[in-house]
């Protein structure tokens, strides 16, 4: 997607080798009409896969993921990363590790939210190891519901995630690839 790589090129920061930060236009300030484009090109990606819900990790998956389920005509859930008095009983619950944040978080959908009947796009941010996916899909997985793909915003390509998800049998479709951040520099896959 030729619009996010501009931005990705024009405002994301590289901190080091292994961190790009996108935080003035994805996870931390929204650039809404970014994300509605990219809401529309994964509804184009996925519009003939029957999906009936999509699924996403709050926060920064919040954004793009409710502008494609806007374009599907279909329910956003996201897991909660942290419990509420509301949110007690009758739960999905994975552990999911995050690569940025260098932590584990025990993820939470709520049951009645998904069923077997489901077909799931699960969207994420950043693609790093893959982890936050997989935790999803086993959430979707133990709904009996299944995973008709996975979509990602920015793709780290330099790390292990792709390779992880394609290896457990899903497609996966991500906006901009990043081949490198070495030198300071912003490489992207061809």
């Amino acid at each position: 997607m030729e619009a996010l790589k501009r931005k990705i090129l024009q405002d994301g920061v590289v901190l080091g080798s292994q961190v790009l930060k996108v935080d003035s236009f994805l996870n931390h300030r929204v650039d809404p009409a970014l994300m509605s484009a990219i809401g529309d090109t994964f509804a184009g990606l996925f519009a003939n896969d029957g999906i009936t819900k999509v699924l996403t990790i709050e926060s920064s998956g919040i954004a793009p993921a409710v502008f494609a389920a806007l374009r599907l005509e279909v329910d956003l859930i996201f897991a909660r990363k942290r419990k509420s008095l509301t949110l007690r009983d009758d739960l999905y619950t994975e552990k999911a590790y995050s690569f940025t944040k260098q932590e584990e978080n025990e993820i939470t959908v709520s049951k009645p939210f998904l069923s077997p009947d489901d077909r799931v796009l699960i969207i994420d941010d950043f693609l790093a190891n893959g982890q936050a996916a997989l935790a999803l899909a086993r959430i979707v997985k133990q709904a009996g519901a299944q995973v008709a793909g996975i979509g990602i915003v920015i793709e780290k390509s330099f790390q292990t995630g792709r390779q992880t998800l394609l290896d457990a049998g899903y497609r996966v479709e991500s906006l901009a690839r990043v081949a490198s951040l070495e030198n300071n520099s912003i490489q992207f896959v061809e």
